[in-house]
């Protein structure tokens, strides 16, 4: 992990990174009581559902990027969130291109920031890298989310195309639809 206590660099030991976030993504969060959320981001706030996923996360969304929020229920047994937090699961932030993420890989392992997963999970179709920060939030980078049409309906299941790695998910690309 990156020790953010460390003495300035100089100019000359300044590392350019080649993380260029070309828009904050989405924001996934716990919650106590996912249909309640649903009926919230639904018929308060007008998102549309977009899918759900075997492990009850439901991905929302205002335009057409498959999911700008998502919500998982809290863990079992989990205390109650604070009074003013969020129990954040993660939030992610585009990036412009795949190349663009094999750097990313590369250079927070290079900075001892552990990936704590990449590739492709399902819903969204979106290959992508996860990581914490100092504090431990979880941040994803991800590109290729994919867009709801004019009809309003998302990819089948059967073509999520999920992969473990980004070679992966380079060699098995996301069929373009039915």
């Amino acid at each position: 992990m990156i020790d953010t206590k460390e003495q300035p660099a100089t100019k000359a030991e300044v590392t350019t990174t080649p993380i260029k976030v070309k828009k904050i993504g989405h924001v996934v969060y716990s919650v106590s009581d996912v249909e309640r959320t649903v009926r919230f981001w639904t018929e308060i706030m007008g998102f549309k559902e977009s899918d759900r996923n075997e492990m009850g996360m439901v991905f929302l969304r205002c335009q057409t990027d498959h999911h700008t929020v998502a919500v998982v229920a809290a863990k079992p047994g989990a205390r109650p969130a604070d009074e003013g937090a969020v129990r954040l699961h993660h939030f992610a932030m585009e990036v412009d291109s795949p190349e663009t993420l094999f750097k990313a890989r590369e250079f927070l392992k290079a900075k001892g920031v552990p990936i704590v997963y990449e590739g492709r999970r399902g819903p969204g179709s979106n290959m992508g890298i996860e990581f914490t920060d100092p504090d431990g939030y979880a941040l994803e980078l991800y590109y290729g989310m994919e867009q709801v049409g004019w009809d309003g309906k998302s990819r089948p299941t059967e073509f999520h195309r999920r992969a473990k790695t980004l070679e992966e998910a380079m060699e098995v690309p996301v069929p373009e639809g039915p």
